[in-house]
């Protein structure tokens, strides 16, 4: 049997200058085609869809790079160094006879695997301590299957520099055999594919956010738990509009309630923007401001106001309209406000009104509640007969087993409304 010939002296010649240019040739007109099309891509960069398809035109063009540089070199011998930045340009390649004992390597395996162009290369036992602990015994199986059992040596492992860096090399090798069918030596060709293997992860993390589902909407977070807060029964729901088709991905407004301490106090707000359609984060952030004011220490009356000055020098989405509620548990009083938004609605008794008047110059209105009592907070998107509408449901809703049975009831009520626009409403029954 024939002796294999070792990594650097290879078996072919290599083809002709005219094959090799027409190679170049096809390689640079490609990753023009690529560059151009990537260029008049329109991806968004906060887009998961876009930051992966922008990782994938980097990923090729990299390579079309490369390929080039690697034609190049079979056209012009081997480059002095390598291209800083490249993917798969460095490439070494190492022979080690076993039966002297004799180690060869070739310049440029000397820098891929961080060791000094002066020194001795290293034999295959020494070899792994190069090499990351953790990957040392996959190291040893490849060179053992390959040495005991003939078998080629296809794989990767991280060889540490004295640097402390850490790259990535991918071997490929072969025994070389004597007459006899022995193993004399081994040869190999190792490449750093620490760029390749970083690009290649970017595109499977963008891939992969590609695949999460996407974050539920704001109103879907705003799920109140069984029993609401302290005193109240909470329930809260939003309409699109009556003419809306697909996916809710735009609103007009947004709903809310949250604690604000210890003696059991709750915010309650509901309310629309300046202009319709605002993209879904928007609720999230007028809700998110709301609630810093209000643990703030900013009581109903301000908070309208306070938004609004917020608004003028943030990104917060125009607020239009609102109405802002403080319930207090301890003793069943609403302080409540309203800028440009409807009055709160109290239903009691099998009958319902709309709460009025504002005391005193801070323009904060206080209303006792009872237990029993239902109140209904909506934006304005109601058609001019909508608040008479909902009033005449007072029966319904006082005799309603909880929050939620109130808030199908309007919902209901509002859904058959031609021509609505985007409605938002939250329902609050005072418990004993």
């Amino acid at each position: 049997m024939s002796s294999h010939l070792s990594a650097d002296h290879p078996a072919a010649q290599p083809p002709g200058n005219g094959s090799v240019e027409a190679l170049i040739s096809q390689a640079r007109r490609l990753r023009g085609d690529v560059d151009a099309v990537r260029r008049d891509s329109q991806e968004d960069a906060a887009d998961p869809r876009g930051r992966w398809q922008r990782a994938l035109y980097d990923l090729a063009l990299h390579q079309l790079t490369d390929l080039d540089a690697h034609l190049a070199q079979l056209r012009d011998g081997p480059a002095p160094a390598p291209r800083p930045g490249s993917l798969l340009s460095r490439v070494g390649s190492a022979e080690w006879n076993l039966l002297t004992d004799e180690a060869e390597w070739s310049g440029e395996l000397f820098h891929i695997l961080g060791r000094d162009p002066a020194s001795v290369p290293l034999s295959l036992d020494e070899l792994p301590s190069l090499v990351l602990a953790e990957d040392r015994p996959k190291l040893t199986a490849m060179v053992t299957d390959c040495l005991v059992d003939a078998r080629p040596i296809d794989g990767e492992f991280r060889v540490v520099h004295p640097d402390g860096a850490v790259r990535t090399v991918h071997m490929m090798g072969e025994p070389v055999l004597d007459a006899d069918g022995s193993t004399a030596s081994m040869w190999a060709v190792l490449r750093d594919v620490s760029e390749l293997r970083r690009s290649q992860r970017t595109l499977s993390e963008t891939r992969d956010s590609l695949r999460q589902p996407p974050p539920p909407p704001w109103h879907e977070l705003l799920r109140f738990p069984d029993g609401g807060r302290p005193g109240l029964d909470l329930a809260a729901a939003h309409l699109p509009s009556a003419s809306a088709a697909g996916p809710r991905s735009r609103y007009d407004g947004w709903y809310d309630a949250c604690p604000l301490g210890a003696d059991g106090e709750t915010l309650l707000t509901v309310g629309d923007f300046e202009h319709p359609g605002v993209e879904a984060h928007g609720p999230a952030v007028v809700i998110g401001a709301l609630r810093g004011l209000a643990l703030a220490g900013i009581r109903p009356a301000r908070l309208g106001d306070r938004l609004g000055a917020w608004g003028g020098a943030t990104a917060l989405p125009p607020v239009r309209a609102g109405v802002y509620c403080g319930y207090r548990p301890l003793t069943r009083t609403l302080m409540w406000a309203h800028a440009r938004g409807p009055a709160p609605l109290l239903f009691r008794g099998g009958t319902g009104r709309e709460l009025s008047g504002q005391d005193g110059p801070s323009g904060q209105a206080e209303t006792p509640l009872e237990a029993g009592d239902l109140l209904l907070l909506h934006t304005e998107a109601l058609e001019p007969d909508a608040v008479a509408r909902l009033l005449s449901l007072a029966p319904r809703l006082t005799g309603a087993d909880s929050a939620r049975d109130a808030v199908r009831i309007v919902t209901r009520e509002l859904g058959e409304a031609p021509g609505r626009r985007d409605v938002c409403v939250l329902v609050a029954r005072v418990t004993p």
